[in-house]
């Protein structure tokens, strides 16, 4: 069985060094016919620019190809300053917008393309996906027969999953984000919003350290504090790489869109793009892992039939019915996601573009309203936020599947809970004010809305919520700080439905404080950062906004402690209730206090 499970090990990485090698192959020629451009001015602008630098009918690799399409374009935004505009012609017909320019470089970097990958695209899809399945499965199968129940399996010595010093961990993390600041203001060209972030990131700091006295503390508890994961902070840059390119210079990765160009003809009828090939990933991982966690928790069918949940919604909702809806030449939806995790879902190209399809998009439109209006306090209520963060969303189906070895690495210290309820908050303040903003500006036409231009705060929401919080510290943190760090600090909606989960909601964990044994396996696999073990040895229910209700408490649990669930005798002081046991020589009674 070791020796299948090596073999499945060697595969995978075969097809990772494959799927990376990739990138380099092949290169680029560009010719006029294939200038880019919406308008002849446009192309006539970047045709005189491409003489000026050369780059007309030459092979060339593709990084330097990219390079100096980007100086060409440049060029010809540059030679358009003292364009003559025609009477009669807009101004963006003339003249390249600085928005189109992501659009050009993309569209004539994947038009151009020619190489091993572009000539064979299923043989290089075997080669990687296939490879990397089959590997996974290899691995993971064999596991199946081992006895069922949880094995103390050394997860704070495996360089993978051990976790980091804290101090290392951190600084890792803010130059992350002080990166992304910077890239943002270069990207997008404004100073404000970089600032406010700045500013808000230092207000939040001084209420958790200063105000509140955080610095007084436990230090934070989430790793081994003698060693360092190196394979995790190996796989950790892995993954933010990867997304770096997803998000931003999606241009580099044209041979691995090319690669599953195919399929998306097959499933959608139209090429495939970087998201198409993002929504392929995401579900293979998260099936393939799924399958780990079928046999990992195989002891507990509440894991089973949760496990078996996200996997359904991921490839119908999130996937499948998508591209079909596309192949239909409808409108592509993923049904299963909402308001304000869906942060785009008011923009004004999305509401025109549903309201032009007439009923099936009215319908949509309606849909999405109703999920956040209705759809999340009703079923909060009901089932708490479980319903969705760990039964349903995509970010937690991927976070419970590849994320399960990191979950340990959470952090337990009362300092990140104090963070994760200013930060997630405040998302979620950001996601309003934002929506506000671009709702406003869709009906009355006006991009001021007091001092704020809705515009620039869509754009500076959708680059560091969207991408650089949710995609690149959300999940390329998996193996640096566990496996639900957007879904603790940032997911907006994961905020929305812990709101309700902790006032409104019949659902929490229960506990038996007189069973308890003080092991804190309960507290270690809390991937939400709950010291779920201080709760059971007061016997105190467990009500958090941030608790997914994913059950692993209670699965790890030796003495059948905790229960999961859903009653409303005490709904309105639950949260607040203490039951800790009085012994006496003459009586054992509860006290409430």
């Amino acid at each position: 069985m070791k020796s299948i499970q090596n073999i499945g090990l060697l595969l995978f990485i075969a097809a990772l060094l494959i799927f990376i090698g990739m990138l380099g192959l092949g290169g680029n020629k560009l010719t006029q016919d294939l200038l880019p451009g919406k308008t002849e001015a446009h192309k006539t602008a970047i045709s005189d620019a491409a003489s000026q630098t050369g780059i007309l009918d030459q092979e060339m690799g593709s990084i330097d190809f990219i390079s100096k399409l980007k100086s060409t374009i440049a060029i010809a935004q540059s030679n358009q300053l003292t364009a003559t505009i025609p009477e009669g012609v807009g101004e963006w017909d003339v003249k390249i917008g600085y928005w189109e320019v992501d659009g050009y470089v993309q569209s004539t970097v994947k038009s151009t393309a020619n190489g091993p990958v572009h000539d064979n695209p299923w043989l290089f899809f075997l080669m990687t996906f296939g490879l990397a399945i089959l590997g996974g499965l290899m691995f993971i199968l064999p596991k199946f027969k081992e006895n069922p129940g949880l094995k103390h399996n050394g997860i704070y010595h495996d360089p993978l999953t051990r976790g980091l010093k804290f101090n290392i961990r951190t600084g890792i993390l803010l130059c992350t984000i002080v990166a992304v600041l910077v890239y943002g203001f270069l990207r997008l060209g404004n100073a404000f919003w970089p600032i406010v972030t700045l500013f808000i990131a230092g207000a939040i700091t001084y209420f958790v350290f200063i105000r509140e006295k955080s610095k007084d503390n436990n230090p934070q508890r989430s790793a081994s504090p003698i060693s360092t994961a190196w394979l995790g902070v190996i796989s950790g840059f892995v993954l933010i790489s990867f997304y770096i390119l997803l998000y931003w210079k999606s241009e580099y990765i044209t041979n691995w869109v090319e690669m599953v160009n195919p399929l998306s003809n097959i499933l959608s009828g139209g090429d495939a793009s970087q998201w198409f090939l993002y929504s392929l990933m995401y579900t293979i991982i998260l099936l393939v892992m799924g399958v780990r966690m079928l046999s990992k928790y195989q002891h507990n069918r509440y894991e089973q039939i949760r496990t078996l949940s996200v996997m359904f919604f991921q490839t119908t909702f999130a996937f499948m019915i998508p591209q079909i809806l596309s192949k239909l030449n409808q409108p592509s939806v993923d049904l299963k996601n909402m308001w304000p995790l869906d942060y785009s879902f008011f923009f004004d190209y999305r509401i025109d573009d549903l309201i032009k399809e007439g009923n099936i998009g009215l319908f949509m439109l309606g849909w999405g309203i109703a999920l956040f209006l209705i759809g999340v306090p009703l079923f909060t209520y009901f089932y708490g936020k479980r319903w969705y963060c760990s039964w349903v969303c995509g970010c937690g189906g991927l976070a419970e599947t590849m994320g399960d070895p990191f979950r340990q690495l959470s952090d337990k210290s009362m300092r990140a809970w104090k963070y994760e309820r200013y930060i997630i908050n405040g998302v979620l303040v950001a996601a309003v004010v934002m929506t506000i903003g671009v709702l406003y500006t869709y009906f009355t036409g006006s991009y001021k809305l007091g001092f704020i231009n809705t515009s620039d705060l869509k754009s500076w929401y959708g680059f560091f919520i969207g991408a650089g919080f949710s995609g690149i510290v959300g999940t390329g943190f998996y193996p640096l700080m566990g496996n639900r760090v957007w879904c603790r600090f940032g997911c907006p909606l994961a905020a929305y439905l812990g709101l309700v989960q902790k006032f409104k909601s019949r659902f929490r964990i229960t506990t038996n404080g007189g069973q308890c044994i003080s092991c804190g396996n309960c507290s270690t696999y809390c991937e939400m950062g709950i010291d779920v073990r201080s709760y059971a040895q007061k016997g105190q229910d467990i009500v958090r906004s941030s608790c997914v209700g994913c059950g692993i408490c209670s699965a790890v649990c030796p003495r059948g402690v905790l229960r999961l669930e859903n009653a409303d005798g005490d709904i309105s002081e639950r949260a607040g209730l203490l039951r800790t046991i009085h012994i006496t020589e003459d009586e054992v009674k509860i006290l409430n206090q």
